[in-house]
């Protein structure tokens, strides 16, 4: 299910990345011990395959993203 920018925003943050720059529309989120930065399009919603690559990018199971997500 697409979630909300703003929300994916939050979760990032909680997980303890930092926003670092935005280029065109896309958010680059980064935090150490990444191999790769974070990406998000800032449009309204956050596609499923976006989610997944990301949480993939994180070492993150789907199951604790649902869990963070009730708490921000």
């Amino acid at each position: 299910m697409p979630i909300k920018t703003k929300k994916f925003e939050k979760f990032l943050e909680y997980v303890g990345c930092q926003f670092k720059r935005q280029k065109g529309d896309h958010l680059i989120y980064d935090r150490v011990g990444l191999q790769r930065p974070i990406v998000v399009p800032d449009d309204r919603e956050v596609p499923v395959f976006i989610i997944r690559n990301n949480l993939r990018t994180l070492g993150m199971e789907p199951q604790e993203f649902l869990e963070i997500l009730k708490k921000v």
